[in-house]
Order: structure tokens, then sequence, then C-alpha cells
């Protein structure tokens, strides 16, 4: 029998909700370009519930011991003390979010001699150091797609909330002001605006789809060129790297998965080629860009805006600059963790779990490293090498 180790975000301050706003969320088979949803043998929760959290267990917890093995859960999983730290020493499964990431180091990967498989529940697996995984023979795996559509959502969101100074005329308000000009003198429209993408795989591409409504000029970039017909239909330019393309843009957009070669791609000197008063909007990972870099664009008037959904490390210090610096709109770790993704991503995790413990195969689309090296989606969207040094900064968050 196995030990399962989940680590998953602190239940709300008040506790779980006694009710929700909704009774129900919609029922969705099948994910743009036709690959299913999750399909478990069965679920032991009602869609819609928080199944993130410690209490939550993302639904797991019968499922488990009534086959037998045993479940750990907990959000405690940063610095040699931790919780985390003390469990993975005999742990056989890892699964994590990559909201409050357990960041699976090599030495944590070394320390743990029993690990097989480590699962993000959610879509993203940089928290894990994929070369250690591959060498020490551990299956990487993620629950694809669960919720690329519910990142795309919030990018577009954020990118309006930017361009039309949403957060700050929300403030006037609930401080009982009326202050009209104050709201408007950094309100723009976004129609007519050059937004593009850095990476168009489902999130991506998803955003340009929703954006092609406004009226606005769309560019990309990707490894991986979108085929002729979806180029022509939303009427895309194509620029063949990222330098190439964030000058000619008015809104850029980040994407793409956290690797080596994405690290710290948001420099000064590629901020600095950017039109002044762009904005730059990272649902990705925070590691993409340089934390003082953005600063210091947004101090000088180079960008007029940074929105984010993600920081480095997660959960962010009390003192990361990116909680104070000017005209931005970060949020925790929350675009991908919408209660309607949950239940996608707690079935998801679950048909992972089932496949693994029946000696049948993962999905190809949920594989990121397998036998020893990238595989399925892994070989497709990431490089080699590790995106988790510094990590060990994430012990320093205190709990409000």
């Amino acid at each position: 029998m196995a030990k399962i180790l989940c680590v998953l975000y602190d239940d709300p301050v008040g506790g779980l909700p006694l009710e929700y706003p909704r009774d129900t969320i919609p029922v969705i088979g099948s994910y743009p370009g036709g690959q299913t949803t999750p399909t478990p043998s069965g679920i032991d929760f009602t869609p819609g519930h928080m199944l993130g959290s410690v209490s939550g267990e993302l639904g797991l917890r019968h499922f488990l011991e009534g086959a037998g093995h045993t479940l750990v859960v907990t959000s405690d999983k940063d610095g040699p003390d931790s919780r985390f730290e003390r469990e993975l020493i005999d742990a056989d499964v890892v699964i994590s979010q990559p909201f409050w990431p357990a960041y699976l180091t090599a030495e944590r990967i070394e320390k743990a001699p029993n690990l097989k498989l480590a699962v993000t529940a959610g879509i993203g697996s940089d928290h894990v150091d994929l070369q250690a995984a591959a060498a020490h023979g551990v299956t990487v795996a993620e629950v694809t797609y669960s919720n690329s559509i519910s990142v795309s959502e919030h990018v577009v969101m954020m990118i309006l909330a930017l361009v039309r100074n949403y957060i700050p005329s929300y403030g006037w308000v609930v401080r009982g002001g009326w202050n009209i000009a104050d709201c408007v003198d950094r309100s723009y429209d976004l129609e007519g605006m050059a937004v593009g993408t850095v990476a168009a795989g489902r999130i991506g591409t998803a955003v340009l789809r929703r954006l092609k409504p406004f009226g606005v000029e769309l560019h990309y970039t990707d490894r991986h060129r979108l085929p002729e017909d979806v180029e022509s239909e939303l009427g895309l330019t194509f620029h063949d790297s990222t330098e190439a393309m964030v000058p000619v843009c008015d809104v850029v957009t980040i994407n793409a998965p956290l690797y080596p070669g994405t690290e710290g791609l948001f420099d000064d000197k590629l901020i600095g080629t950017m039109k002044r008063g762009a904005y730059l909007v990272n649902t990705a990972r925070g590691k993409i860009c340089n934390t003082e870099a953005v600063v210091r664009a947004l101090e000088s008037g180079r960008l007029a805006g940074y929105a984010g959904d993600v920081w480095f490390p997660q959960p962010a210090p009390e003192d990361h600059p990116w909680r104070t610096m000017p005209h931005h709109g970060m949020t925790p770790h929350i675009s991908g963790t919408s209660l309607s993704a949950q239940a996608r991503y707690a079935a998801g995790t679950r048909e992972i779990l089932e496949c693994f413990f029946e000696g049948r195969p993962i999905r190809d689309e949920y594989l990121i490293v397998d036998g020893g090296r990238l595989a399925g989606t892994g070989a497709h969207s990431y490089g080699e090498g590790n995106a988790t040094a510094g990590s060990e900064e994430a012990s320093r968050f205190k709990r409000g």
C-alpha cells in the first residue's frame, strides 16, 4: 500500500463555506480541440465545492483509504522543519498545486527513495526539478487543460482592469469618493491596441480567441507556429521571437511555461524595448519576469501597468516588492483554482492515481516526465533543466 502526501493551500479564514453562492456549475465534457475532461471511475465530492484547500483534500480520502492507502494532507510545505519535509521521507506519491507549490528540489527528491509519482493538481510542473525527477525515475504528471480556460478568462480580466484603470476607480468608491477625473486620468480604450501573447498554447490561444471581438490587433510568438487556418481566422501576426514581438505591442501577455529557457526572460533589456506606456500581464510564472526590472519599469513609466497572478517564490514573502510597486494589479495565484476549475483538476488527479495504482498508462497529455525523460506534454512544452533555484525563500512568508 502507498503513502500519498498531498500539499494544499489553507482553508478560508472562516472555515469551509456552509453555503455556496451557486448550487451547480456547468457540466463540461471536452475542451476546445476535442480532449475530454477527466474520466475517473468516480468522484467523492460535489462539483463547485472547495476542494483545493486542506479540508477539501481534492476529494481523495474516501477513494484512497478505501483502497488501503495512507493520505497525508498539509499546507506546511516550506523549510527543513515543515511537515512536508518530514513526511516526504517515506512518501510514494506527492500531490501539489501550482498555487501553493511544494517545491520538489533535487535535494528533496534525493531524500525520498520511495517516491515514484509527483502529480500537479492543475497545470505547470516547474515546482518540480524535472531533471532530478527524470534521473531518479520519478514520473511527473499534471492535469493538462483542466484550468486553461479559467486562466485565459483571468488574463482578459486583468488586461481590461489595467487599461481601463479599474482597480483605482473601485478604490475611490470604497473610500466614499466620486473622483471621476482621478479615475480616468490613466484610463484608455483597449480597442485598436496591439496585443501579443508570449506562447500560444492552450491558454495563449484561448486568450487570443477571447480578445478578437475587442477589435484589437493580435500578435503571437511560440516555438510551435499555429496552423495557417487559425492564423487566418483570428487575424494573427506571427513573430519568430519574443524580442521581435514586444516592441510592436501595447499589451503583452505571458502564457509560457517556466523552464531555464524562459527564466528571467523579461529583464531590463527586453522591457526596455517595449513601447512607453505598454502593459504587461503575467499569469504564467513569476520567475519569467525579473522582479526588480518590473518594479523599475513601473516607476520610470516604461510600463503603464503590470498585472500578475504568479510570483516567485510562492507564497511571496510579505516584503516582496510586487506587493507595493505602483500601478499593479497583482492577485495571489488564483486564476486557475476557481471552484469550477477545482472540480476538473480534482477529478483529473484521481484519474492519474487510478491509472498509477492499476498499472494502466497515464494519458500522454498528462505526462511531463516518464521513463527518465521529458514525455508527452512535457516534451512539447518544456526544455531540459531545473527552475526551482531560490524556492527556499518561500519560507519567509508569514500567514496573515
